[in-house]
């Protein structure tokens, strides 16, 4: 968990209770150590936020902090909106299904007027015909992008060759209807793009890879750039 989400976790567990929270219940809760909650109290202290309390006996929030919700205008809206129906026209289920908490929890903190804008949207995206059937779990593809774990593909070109690959997953690109993996290939020893479409089997590795020199998404990205 990033550091600036786990302080606003901190700030919201707090805001719903009315008794003071120890510091070994937070740590609990945020799945981390006591001494970093004890750390991560003082900044949100010295950041303005009024925690009462102290190590040894607890933390309460002022009832007089308001955490200003965030606000949007209506084209801002509109944009979310119509971002979220497209991840969940195109994207994997996990992915939809955040997409829909993502919307929820937003309109959850909107004023009443704008409310009712995020759900009386201008645009719309619905599902298309011509999505192109994907037999792999996309979403452990899309996870293993993240954790940097090597995978082991089944692969068919477009002339029907079928190969093996071992490859790190650098990152996921949509061009409608269509879903490309970027990565580095061992056979190849450099990169190449799949579709996703195309794999017919895969199997992500417990192996993690680290950044090497030539062979990172940051790489890719500039040898796409040059001329």
């Amino acid at each position: 968990m990033r550091r600036a989400d786990r302080l606003f976790r901190i700030v919201e567990y707090l805001k719903g209770r009315r008794e003071a929270v120890t510091a070994e219940s937070l740590a609990a809760e945020m799945e981390i150590g006591v001494r970093t909650i004890y750390r991560d109290v003082a900044d949100l202290r010295s950041s303005g936020v009024p925690i009462i309390g102290e190590a040894g006996v607890g933390y309460l929030l002022s009832r007089d902090y308001v955490v200003k919700p965030l606000m949007f205008d209506v084209e801002e809206l509109d944009a979310l909106a119509l971002g979220a129906q497209m991840v969940e026209s195109w994207g994997d289920d996990s992915l939809a299904r955040s997409a829909r908490r993502a919307i929820e929890k937003i309109t959850a903190v909107l004023p009443d007027g704008l409310a009712e804008d995020a759900n009386r949207s201008a645009a719309y995206a619905c599902s298309s015909r011509s999505r192109v059937p994907i037999v792999i779990d996309l979403a452990s593809l899309r996870r293993a992008v993240r954790s940097r774990h090597w995978v082991e593909i089944c692969y068919t070109d477009e002339s029907g060759r079928e190969s093996r690959r071992r490859i790190r997953p650098l990152c996921l690109v949509f061009i409608a209807p269509v879903w490309l993996m970027a990565a580095w290939c061992e056979a190849r020893k450099d990169f190449r793009e799949f579709r996703v479409d195309r794999i017919t089997n895969m199997t992500i590795t417990d192996e993690q890879f680290r950044d090497e020199a030539g062979k990172t998404l940051g790489d890719l990205q500039r040898q796409k750039q040059k001329p």
